[in-house]
């Protein structure tokens, strides 16, 4: 069962029309700890390699560049391991390697804000809306952020996954699951959920707003490129969550509300 948190603390009435938004992509940019885990996975691995073969594996790392580039445009892991040199019986244990550490404390350190999230958000604030964070990440990893970032208080409710290892793997039928639940409780709540609209990075935001028939904002600042989310059709697609906040597209969704 998905984690939720209610960040509505205050006893004043809260706004009526509801946003809903992914949190890794539009809020933060989690290239640095990616590529970090990618490298430290294929160091992890030829230590390994060297201490049984006494040899080393020719391996090709790839420059962060080339990296972001193959995962913006969902090159598969295996294929970026093979591109790496990694020979093929080898590359289900880089992979597991690169699931295991990737949610490490001393790689969550490397998560750092996209420019100009938080003057959307405190935007989004002075609007009157209600920003419901769904996201494939643990709540608890979502809140240290918010407050080491200081906006824990503008961020209404998380609907997270309880799966630690949910937003690497990125599958679209949870976060469907995830978006149609938020959206529930939402109703449940008394706020407004139609029209509103499912802000995201990826494709698994794009399906999971088009089956919740609501607008879709994909965004391609974050692990996927604009060409790769043009074959999902979302509705609009912009730069930054900034840029898609101060859209016509999305004003007037969140003025019809």
């Amino acid at each position: 069962m998905p984690h939720v948190i209610n960040q509505m603390t205050s006893l004043r009435r809260p706004s009526k029309q509801v946003l809903f938004c992914d949190f890794d992509g539009p809020i933060v940019d989690v290239s640095e700890r990616y590529y970090r885990t990618y490298r430290l996975g294929l160091s992890t691995l030829q230590a390994s390699y060297k201490k049984h073969h006494s040899e080393a594996l020719p391996l090709q790392i790839l420059s962060k560049n080339q990296f972001w580039w193959m995962k913006r445009n969902r090159v598969a892991d295996t294929d970026i391991a093979i591109r790496s040199g990694v020979p093929t019986d080898l590359v289900d244990v880089l992979l597991q390697q690169v699931q295991s550490i990737v949610n490490h404390p001393h790689l969550l350190q490397w998560d750092t804000l996209q420019p100009g999230a938080d003057t959307a958000i405190h935007q989004l604030k002075r609007m009157g809306i209600r920003l419901v964070l769904v996201t494939l990440r643990h709540p608890r990893q979502v809140q240290a952020f918010l407050q080491a970032n200081d906006l824990s208080q503008y961020i209404d409710e998380i609907f997270g996954a309880t799966d630690i290892n949910a937003a690497h793997l990125n599958r679209t039928e949870q976060k469907v699951s995830l978006l149609k639940r938020a959206i529930e409780e939402q109703k449940v709540q008394g706020y407004q959920t139609f029209p509103t609209c499912m802000i995201g990075d990826t494709e698994a935001d794009i399906i999971a707003g088009q089956q919740a028939k609501i607008t879709t904002v994909a965004l391609t600042n974050g692990i996927r490129s604009n060409e790769y989310l043009k074959r999902y059709q979302p509705t609009t697609i912009e730069s930054t969550l900034l840029k898609a906040v101060q859209s016509q597209n999305i004003i007037q969704v969140l003025q019809t509300a």
